[in-house]
């Protein structure tokens, strides 16, 4: 068993570095990488060579190459000990024309030039007619750079190598000066404390906290009473930042974090000021300087730990298809296989006859046309035919979750009526019928067991399923979940989504095999895993 396990965990491995690989060839290589700006405003409203500069620098920041400033080039001299500050300032400015640069400024362009270009880089200057009074956010103005594509090899190595992160004390970088770094455990998390006006705490609860220094989360483990009661931020998930569906946020945050209206509590932030607030203090990231740049954050912080999510009061986007989709799935075991067994045990009487029209119907009719039948019908009878995420109404899953259920009712009894079918033709049942058994104990025991043993192999393909979501259902009836992320990101360009979530389904759909097969393992003694594995 462990053998075959460990065999089939390889394998998916594989297949799913492979599907990344592909997915990336196909958006990285073949698609035309200006479309990423496509929905950035920030690249529409810039001119001229800062246009150049910011879609270079965001390039980079999306993977596409590394982009290497002259600025950058003299600072790093500068940290070297090859070049000191003076005179760093006085070549940085380079002039509107190669032939307007001083003596200085020439060695150390050509300088950066021959360096970076002995390197596989592409050396850009802009044209002087290019020049605009506009200034970049940070660093200034940017005429001459250099930039290298990354190879696809080295894109998939650094996104795999990225793709779980554990938190350290040395996270921030160890010039910025936080105090002592180190990570503290405490039962009396100071996000419950209360404070008298002299400052001593007035009040606290027991409960367990790690508070690290110097990482880039504050709080690595917290207890509160939401489920699953104790959380951490001290490994992460990268899959991966978002462009433009939701800019500069991990996909596998886009997921899972909540959605709706913000929920206010009472909130005692950490210089003892209380007040109702959204924020969630155990959310608390390093942002360095924020707490000296805005009054609000020097009112309430001692520290830089400054950028927080806030508390929403509705279910997450993975929350909301995986409640759809797991009533939707229980339904469909629940309702399909009875009325599988029951056509199979009335071949060709009208019950057969009927089920076999439904299941016709489902097949031929496309998705789409039938969900929209269901919309409709569902409108006729006055339930919601939207769905709105702040609405208290449960009536509204209702459409969602039978146009997700319908057609796997008919595939459940399509199956289990032709796997039940076959077995009655088995030589083991004309024995049973020989030694007396009824009709009723040979389907019971015999038939269904048999037959049911496929069924079970997709039951954790469908739990898979309803996590990830149904993109269709999910459009026409415009449920937040994790379905609709995918087709919102194809509509923007948004490759980091597109990576991000490819690579979640095909993780969902490997183990989902993997366990498929062992609950058919355990349903069917028979099924040996060493037999497979030779």
């Amino acid at each position: 068993m462990a053998k075959y396990l460990l065999r089939r965990l390889l394998h998916g491995v594989f297949s799913i570095i492979a599907v990344v690989a592909i997915v990336m060839i196909l958006i990285y290589s073949l698609m035309d990488r200006e479309t990423v700006f496509d929905a950035d405003n920030t690249y529409v409203h810039t001119a001229s060579n800062q246009r150049e500069v910011y879609k270079y620098r965001k390039w980079e920041e999306y993977g596409y190459l590394d982009y290497v400033p002259y600025s950058d080039y003299l600072n790093t001299l500068v940290r070297n000990g090859e070049l000191d500050a003076a005179t760093r300032d006085s070549v940085a400015a380079i002039g509107r024309k190669p032939a307007n640069d001083s003596a200085a400024t020439k060695k150390y362009v050509k300088q950066f030039t021959d360096y970076y270009e002995s390197r596989g880089y592409t050396v850009v200057r802009l044209n002087a007619k290019m020049q605009t009074t506009t200034r970049v956010v940070s660093g200034g103005q940017q005429q001459l750079f250099a930039y290298k594509n990354t190879p696809l090899i080295v894109r998939l190595w650094k996104y795999f190598t990225h793709l779980i992160s554990v938190e350290n004390i040395h996270n921030i970088d160890k010039e910025i000066d936080i105090g002592k770094r180190g990570i503290k455990i405490t039962l009396f998390d100071p996000v419950y404390q209360t404070y008298n006006e002299d400052g001593t705490i007035a009040h606290r609860k027991l409960a367990l906290a790690i508070i690290g220094n110097g990482t880039r989360h504050k709080y690595l483990l917290y207890t509160d009473g939401q489920f699953p009661y104790i959380h951490q931020n001290l490994i992460s998930i990268n899959l991966g930042k978002s462009y433009s569906v939701r800019q500069g946020i991990d996909v596998f945050i886009t997921m899972k974090d909540h959605q709706g209206s913000y929920v206010m509590s009472t909130v005692t932030f950490p210089t003892g000021i209380t007040e109702e607030s959204a924020y969630d203090l155990h959310s608390a990231t390093f942002s360095q300087g924020s707490r000296n740049s805005l009054a609000f954050y020097q009112a309430r912080f001692t520290d830089d730990y400054t950028n927080m999510s806030t508390v929403k009061g509705n279910p997450s986007k993975v929350g909301y298809s995986f409640m759809i989709g797991i009533i939707a799935v229980i339904a469909s075991y629940l309702i399909g296989v009875p009325l599988g067994v029951i056509m199979a045990r009335k071949k060709d009487k009208l019950v057969d006859k009927i089920g076999t029209i439904y299941i016709v119907f489902i097949i031929a009719v496309p998705s789409l046309a039938y969900i929209f039948l269901f919309k409709a019908i569902g409108g006729k009878l006055g339930l919601p035919t939207t769905f709105i995420m702040d609405s208290k109404s449960k009536l509204m899953y209702i459409l969602p979750i039978v146009s997700l259920a319908l057609p796997s009712i008919a595939g459940l009894m399509k199956w289990i009526r032709r796997y039940m079918i076959d077995q009655m033709n088995s030589d083991y049942v004309k024995f049973a019928r020989s030694g007396g058994l009824s009709e009723g104990e040979i389907f019971n025991k015999h038939i269904l067991k048999n037959a049911i043993i496929p069924i079970v192999h997709g039951i954790p393909a469908s739990v898979a399923a309803a996590i990830v979501g149904a993109i269709i259902t999910e459009r026409v009836y415009v449920v937040p979940g994790a379905g609709n992320l995918l087709t919102e990101a194809i509509n923007k360009y948004d490759n980091g989504v597109i990576v991000g979530v490819t690579l979640f389904y095909a993780t969902l759909s490997v183990l989902s095999i993997i366990l498929g097969d062992i609950l058919m393992s355990l349903v069917d003694p028979r099924i040996s895993f060493s037999s497979k594995a030779r």
